[in-house]
């Protein structure tokens, strides 16, 4: 079933992307913790710009501590689109399977970000009208990591990499705390995303590993600024260090 879904998100996320949206998912936090005094830390950045960053500690075998965050600044002739979002958070994890190399995850945190996007409309050369949205806005979420390090190995240039693979099931709510247009105030809007995440990773290294993201963006409620308008495509890298 999970395989089916990896190759069924980018689908998805390809139809999503086709809408306009205030909001703009990070890549979520997948430390794949194991035991206590383990950190992970990654980055990772989208075909538009978007850059995340990730870090996690284990404070003890199962309890961890979370940091995300991500910004992008894109500006294009017709629409420039400008976010930042923090996000803190914590939760629970645990190692099972015959020789304890799948990982469990679960997560709940806070975040706080904020968005200013502005559509042009051009006739030829000439502009003929312009809208400037600018929103501030609160979330919580709560997820699911699952993840394996039981590796596959792919072989290029005669050398063998490691592949392993992991999925993360987030529910996240957002709420706008202001929402400007054109400098008028608006009503403001919330939303219930459900955020299916599929990563793979292959290890350049024992702490180093390159890692390929995709996943869709889902709202639940019908809105028309705060909707499920973008999804997440990156690249990035990723440190585990301290680990089993």
């Amino acid at each position: 079933m999970i395989k089916h879904l990896r190759f069924a998100i980018p689908v998805l996320a390809l139809f999503a992307a086709s809408c306009s949206s205030v909001y703009m998912p990070n890549v979520p936090n997948t430390p794949m913790l194991s035991k206590q005094g383990e950190f992970s830390g990654g980055g990772h950045i989208s075909l538009k710009g978007n850059t995340s960053i990730n870090g996690a500690y284990a404070v003890s075998d199962h309890i961890g501590v979370l940091f995300s965050g991500s910004t992008m600044n894109n500006d294009r002739k017709t629409k420039d689109f400008g976010h930042k979002l923090v996000e803190i958070g914590g939760g629970y994890f645990d190692t099972f399977g015959p020789d304890n190399n799948r990982i469990i995850e679960v997560y709940a945190g806070v975040g706080k970000g904020w968005s200013d996007i502005t559509f042009r409309d051009y006739k030829g050369d000439v502009l003929l009208s312009s809208e400037i949205q600018e929103v501030d806005y609160r979330k919580s979420f709560l997820q699911v990591n699952y993840s394996s390090k039981k590796k596959n190995n792919l072989r290029l240039f005669g050398t063998d990499f490691p592949i392993n693979y992991g999925t993360a099931l987030r529910i996240s709510h957002v709420k706008m705390d202001r929402f400007f247009l054109n400098g008028v105030v608006q009503p403001k809007e919330d939303n219930i995303f459900f955020e299916p995440v599929f990563f793979t990773r292959m290890a350049l290294s024992k702490v180093i590993q390159l890692q390929y993201t995709t996943s869709s963006n889902i709202g639940l409620k019908n809105r028309k600024y705060m909707s499920a308008g973008n999804s997440i495509f990156t690249i990035g890298m990723v440190v585990n260090v301290g680990g089993k």
